[in-house]
C-alpha cells in the first residue's frame, strides 16, 4: 500500500543505525506504524516487535501482518462455507447470495454515483463498491457467530483492506477522488492472502495515540516517525478507516469525510509539536530512540535535535541525512535541499 511519508526507501538505513550504534537490541516499539512496513522490516530481522497506530485501519494491516506468525486455518469457517479457501469465497461473493440489500451498502450509497441515493462521488464503481460492502458485512457476521476468532478475523479485514487501492479511484490518497475512471477502477476488487513474516516470536500491536501508551510499554529500542507538516494523516485516508471501522459514520463535504477530532495529532500542530515531543521522549522505557523527519518539518533541524540532547544523552546524539524521494511518484524532490533525516540517541535511562 502507498503511504504518505512511507519508509520503504529507508529501510536500509534505518537498518545500518541500528546494527552500527546499539547492542543487544531484542524488543522494537515502533510507536507511530502507519502501515507497518518498518515494523515488518523488524520482524523480518527476528526482532520482537511493538506496533502502535491512533488510526483503526492502521492497527487491522499491523495485526495481521505482525502479530501473526503464520495464516490462520479458518477451520470452522471452512466447514460453515465448504470452502477450503476463505479469500476464494469472498471474491465470488454476490449480493443475491447474502442477506443484505443496497440499503446496507454504506461504501455504495456514499462513496460511487448512483441515482438510488443521489451519490456523485467517484472513489469506486458501483460493483467494486457493492463488493466492498458485503465482504465487509459478511466478514463482521462471521465474527458475530463465532465462525471466526480474532486472527482469523484482522487476517480477513486486512486482505480487504489491501485490496481496496487497487479499484479505487484516486491519484494515490483519499482526500479527493479523480474525475474520470482511472484504468484501475475496471478491475474486479480481489483478496489476496498476506504474505506472513514468522520471527519465532511474539508481536504486538495496539491502536491509542501515542502519548496514551509511550510510558506503558518496555522496549530496547523505539522507532519514532511522526507526522512532520500540518497535514492531519485522517482526511488521506478516510475511506479506508471507515472500511476498516463499518461504523456507519456521519460524512460531509464533497469527499465524503467522517469526523476525526479524536484522532488528531499534536506533531501536526506548529504551536504544540515542540511539548508534544519533549513529554513523548521523556516518558518513554527505552534505551535507545531513532526517529525519522526531515529538514522542512514543523520542527527544524536545530530544534529538533536540541530537544533530544535535553531528554537524552547529548554525548550519544547522532544525525543522519540522505537524499528525499518523493511519496507520490519516487523521483528525486525537486528542493535539491530536502533531506530525509535519522535522529539517533540514547536515553538517559539507557
Amino acid at each position: 500500500m502507498r503511504y504518505i511519508g512511507g519508509k520503504s526507501l529507508i529501510l536500509q538505513h534505518i537498518n545500518d543505525v541500528v546494527k552500527n550504534y546499539t547492542n543487544n537490541v531484542n524488543v522494537v516499539f515502533d510507536i507511530f506504524a502507519g502501515s507497518g512496513i518498518v515494523s515488518a522490516n523488524f520482524k523480518s530481522n527476528h526482532y520482537s516487535v511493538i506496533s502502535n497506530d491512533i488510526l483503526f485501519f492502521s492497527y487491522v494491516l499491523n495485526k495481521a501482518n505482525l502479530s501473526l506468525n503464520k495464516k490462520p486455518e479458518f477451520e470452522n469457517l471452512k466447514r460453515y462455507i465448504n470452502s477450503e479457501n476463505p479469500l476464494y469465497y469472498l471474491n465470488n461473493l454476490t449480493i443475491k447470495e447474502t442477506q443484505y440489500t443496497l440499503d446496507d451498502c454504506f461504501i455504495y450509497k456514499n462513496y460511487s454515483p448512483n441515482k438510488e441515493y443521489n451519490c456523485n462521488r467517484m472513489y469506486f464503481r458501483n460493483d467494486n463498491a457493492i463488493k466492498i460492502d458485503i465482504i465487509r458485512l459478511t466478514i463482521e457476521q462471521w465474527k458475530e457467530r463465532s465462525l471466526i476468532n480474532e486472527d482469523e478475523y484482522f487476517y480477513l479485514l486486512a486482505s480487504l483492506i489491501n485490496a481496496v487501492p487497487y479499484v479505487a479511484n484516486i491519484a494515490g490518497v483519499y482526500s479527493a477522488y479523480l474525475k474520470f475512471w482511472d484504468n484501475r477502477t475496471y478491475k474486479n476488487l480481489e483478496l489476496k492472502d498476506i504474505s506472513i513474516i514468522n520471527n519465532n516470536t511474539n508481536n504486538y500491536v495496539f491502536n491509542l495515540d501515542a502519548s496514551n501508551i509511550a510510558s506503558k510499554i518496555s522496549a530496547d529500542l523505539v522507532y519514532i516517525d511522526p507526522p512532520y507538516n500540518s497535514r492531519q494523516y485522517l482526511p488521506n485516508y478516510h475511506i479506508l478507516e471507515t472500511i476498516a471501522r463499518y461504523d456507519y459514520p456521519v460524512i460531509h463535504g464533497i469527499s465524503g469525510m467522517r469526523e476525526y477530532e479524536n484522532q488528531k495529532s499534536l506533531f501536526c500542530q506548529k504551536n504544540k509539536v515542540k511539548r508534544a515531543f519533549i513529554d513523548l521522549l521523556s516518558s518513554l522505557d527505552t534505551k535507545y530512540i531513532l526517529i525519522s523527519y526531515n529538514n522542512e518539518g514543523l520542527l527544524s533541524t536545530d530544534e529538533l535535535s536540541e530537544i533530544i540532547c535535553t531528554t537524552c544523552k547529548r554525548d550519544t546524539f547522532k544525525l543522519f541525512e540522505f537524499g528525499y524521494r518523493k511519496y507520490k511518484n519516487k523521483c528525486t524532490a525537486s528542493s535539491k535541499d530536502l533531506k530525509e533525516q535519522l535522529y539517533f540517541c540514547e536515553t538517559l535511562a539507557g
